[in-house]
């Protein structure tokens, strides 16, 4: 009877319209009607776990395998669920504008080939099976960055170092690269060399990026995975393009025919393919780039105002999870190989690109988690013309994702200080910027029977089933909504508790994304728009207005262009979830994790604006208080994709009156879990490990909020502020010992030979941001000499003057005294 009760809900039009904004049109077939709600039938993403799609559901809205691969182009992928005439003639579209050959193989299955792309993030595509007439079928392409493309889908370059370095003194040879043959499904194989350059005046509408096919390395050779050859210098105008890939495809296509089948390498500076006049003298080579480099950046906009500065320690790094994440070339989890950062042990980047220049910010760290400089270290921080990542609207230089990057930042660090001795100039344009403007984001947490820690540190307990706001900033147009549910204990029976299920927000228009947990305990499942994302492929997704990162099945976060993040962990078979947020929310945020204002005593405003006195704290007080933050289904930004939530949320009121948690729950050392639970609730926020496991009847939940308190203190630790008093370089004919630049840390000086040190010897970074003692300085000891010889002389001078004006100012005083004697 209960599903008949929601069937019949389902099927009442002015609700559904009203609850998921889905269209309501009286055709019954999905051509064309992808994610609309039919009048019988459904052809929205939720119609499959709700068993109301229309019977060409999978004909017109595709699901495909492979659902992503390199921006490059190449992939071969298919459409499941979907059988098409083995005589169609398949044409898929990309973008609207972008064109590529498909086929039906012998089972019936339509595929398309991925084109080259100048962007990454999903691409909606079309296919026609009548030969262009109509493109009635729909999906998305997830576009990948080439440096994020797992490495068993790439071509592998041998040696990096000898491809690197190719052409310059001592190093050449044979070059060798790899691919799986599986890759390319064809006997023999075509090696291309593929290239990029961006032509046009920068930062004009003639600026334009483009990968064009130069020439065959090898034609019809053997599809067994490998390939070697020497290189030999290109002739003009090959020689002139500088940046490229590696493309293998199956030796039955014409050269450089774009857009079919193949598997790519990252693109790499193509050192081995430059011309004679490298090979010759590679460092005079590069020293002419390096300087045309110097001349080109002086003359382009200054892009370094409007980047953001880096955090000042590692640990502030690896915590600002909303505005940095790890540069893959320099990770601390992965050994940190850091090949254009010696020294550094970790890296990371700014995820957002500068608003107007698109420009990138990267910030490096030793071992003992302080910032490197480039003005101490080749291998320290640098800012970036073009962000590694790209930026929307993407395909346009400096925005082209890894391209873009490496003409403007990556081959200029090669002429200048790889491939030449000039790092001087590079490090003019790419300074590293220090840390004094940084500002650590706040962290507000919900996790276990949800305990909330409020942006400025307030704690308390709210434990409603329903769906709530836990932020609500209007004028940054952030919304995050948490989802409880009743605890379920071992059992079966409900306990009197509840805990986060699932987490929605949305920033401005961006995508609606849902984090929630899988029917796997502790595994988290993420919604698009309601449709539900795989990380199979790729752990990192860029989409639309937001990016989201999974690196395990327990962990996403979710990255917002303002800077805000969003951690959700799996942890006891409950949702723990860490909000960040930068210093521009200050004062913009209300909900259950408080306004972030730095006064704790204003934290918890009830939905009409009223603040709840520091009197009122009890635990019915505080109920009633997050009762007040339900949403309505007009703005809720959640899935109802099972009877189960249409029931128990949509259909229902957002927060349940007929549910009262247990509020206190006593401790009874006769309980069977009384022994456990004290040996395992100890230490700091033992009494939210004691509330959580008496209440749940678990030792699991007991131990996940107590680990998820610690995360959070952990978290708040490595977010605290630190004082920086900015780099403090040597003084000229001298050198410094110290390269820590934080309060407390001490610069010490020392001055060549022949020089001597004026000012002071050691600098201290004191508490108010700036260094102790005095300005120092390297003279000569000669210098020094006519400088202390002229300030003797001209203090005996001075004295000599004052002893012959006073001396005449006494004989002026005698002469009255001599005439009056006379008298």
């Amino acid at each position: 009877m209960r599903n008949a009760g929601w069937m019949e809900r389902l099927s009442m039009g002015p609700l559904i319209l009203l609850v998921t904004s889905l269209c309501t049109v009286t055709a019954l077939t999905c051509e064309g009607q992808c994610g609309q709600q039919l009048q019988a039938c459904s052809c929205h993403a939720t119609c499959s776990s709700l068993g109301t799609c229309c019977t060409d559901y999978r004909q017109f809205c595709l699901v495909v395998s492979p659902y992503s691969g390199t921006m490059f182009g190449g992939t071969d992928f298919v459409v499941l669920n979907a059988t098409f005439p083995l005589d169609s003639t398949v044409i898929c579209r990309f973008n609207g504008d972008v064109y590529t050959a498909g086929y039906v193989d012998v089972e019936g299955r339509a595929h398309c080939i991925s084109p080259l792309l100048y962007e990454t993030g999903f691409v909606p595509f079309e296919i026609s099976m009548d030969d262009g007439v109509t493109f009635n079928r729909t999906g998305m392409w997830l576009s990948v960055h080439s440096g994020k493309l797992e490495a068993e889908f790439k071509v592998a370059l041998g040696n990096a170092t000898q491809w690197q370095y190719y052409g310059t003194a001592g190093v050449g040879g044979c070059l060798s690269l790899s691919w799986k043959p599986w890759q390319i499904r064809a006997d023999t194989v075509n090696i291309e060399l593929w290239a990029y350059r961006e032509t046009g005046e920068p930062y004009s509408v003639s600026w334009a990026s483009e990968w064009k096919y130069l020439y065959s390395l090898g034609k019809g050779l053997p599809n067994n995975g490998s390939f070697s050859f020497v290189p030999k210098p290109a002739e003009s105008p090959f020689s002139e393009w500088e940046l490229g890939a590696v493309r293998v495809s199956a030796g039955s296509y014409p050269d450089g025919t774009r857009d079919v089948h193949a598997a790519w390498s990252e693109d790499h500076a193509l050192a081995w393919h430059l011309g004679d006049a490298f090979r010759q003298d590679s460092v005079a080579w590069a020293t002419a780039k390096c300087l045309a480099w110097d001349m080109l950046e002086s003359r382009l906009p200054n892009f370094l105002n409007e980047t953001l500065d880096c955090p000042c320690t590692l640990a502030q790094a690896r915590a600002d999870t909303g505005r940095f994440h790890t540069d893959y070339g320099c990770d601390i989890e992965k050994g940190s190989v850091c090949t254009y950062h010696p020294g550094s042990v970790h890296c990371v980047r700014a995820i957002q690109a500068s608003p107007k220049y698109a420009a990138g910010q990267q910030c490096c760290y030793d071992a003992t988690g302080s910032q490197v400089l480039t003005a101490d270290s080749i291998g320290g921080s640098t800012p970036d013309r073009g962000h590694d990542w790209g930026s929307p609207p993407y395909r346009r230089p400096p925005r082209v994702p890894g391209a873009s990057h490496w003409l403007y930042d990556v081959l200029s660090f090669y002429y200048c200080c790889l491939w030449s001795d000039n790092c001087q100039y590079y490090f003019k344009h790419r300074p590293s910027s220090d840390c004094r403007t940084y500002r650590a984001p706040k962290a507000g947490v919900a996790f276990g029977d949800p305990h909330f820690v409020t942006f400025d540190g307030i704690s308390y307990t709210f434990n409603g089933q329903g769906e709530y706001y836990l932020v609500r900033a209007a004028s940054k147009g952030l919304t995050i909504q948490g989802r409880t549910e009743r605890v379920k204990m071992e059992n079966g029976t409900l306990a009197k508790a509840a805990m986060l299920s699932a987490v929605s927000m949305q920033e401005k228009t961006s995508d609606i994304i849902e984090v929630r947990l899988a029917s796997q305990r502790d595994h988290l499942q993420l919604l698009r728009n309601q449709q539900v994302l795989s990380f199979a492929e790729q752990s990192w997704m860029d989409l639309s207005g937001v990016f989201v990162f999974s690196p395990i099945p327990q962990n996403i976060t979710v990255m917002f262009p303002s800077g805000a993040g969003v951690e959700a962990r799996g942890r006891g078979g409950a949702l723990a979830v860490t909000v960040l947020l930068p210093e521009e929310f200050s004062g913009d945020t209300l909900g259950l994790l408080g306004q972030m204002n730095g006064d704790p005593a204003d934290d918890l405003v009830a939905s009409d604006g009223q603040v709840l006195p520091p009197d009122q704290n009890s635990p019915e007080d505080l109920f009633s208080f997050g009762a007040g933050w339900q949403i309505e289904n007009e703005t809720s930004l959640f899935t109802y994709d099972s009877p189960y939530l249409l029931d128990t949320y949509c259909f229902a009121p957002k927060h349940n009156p007929d549910f009262v948690p247990a509020f206190s729950v006593p401790e009874d050392p006769s309980d069977p879990l009384y022994a456990q639970m004290s040996a395992l609730c100890s230490g700091e926020g033992f009494p939210l490990c004691r509330f959580d496991t008496l209440a749940a009847r678990s030792l699991d939940m007991g131990n996940a909020t107590r680990e998820a308190f610690l995360a959070h203190v952990s978290v708040v630790e490595d977010l605290r502020p630190v004082v920086s008093c900015g780099w403090l370089g040597p003084p000229s004919n001298g050198r410094k010992a110290g390269t820590q630049y934080l309060q407390g840390a001490t610069v010490n000086f020392a001055c060549d030979p022949d020089y001597v040190l004026s000012g002071s010897p050691e600098r201290t970074c004191q508490a108010d941001g700036h260094w102790s003692g005095d300005p120092t300085h390297c003279v000569r000891d000669n210098i020094l000499g006519i400088v202390l010889g002229s300030v003797i002389g001209s203090i005996a001078l001075v004295t000599l003057i004052a002893t012959i004006v006073s001396h005449s100012k006494k004989q002026q005083r005698r002469a009255p005294e001599t005439e009056a004697n006379d008298i």
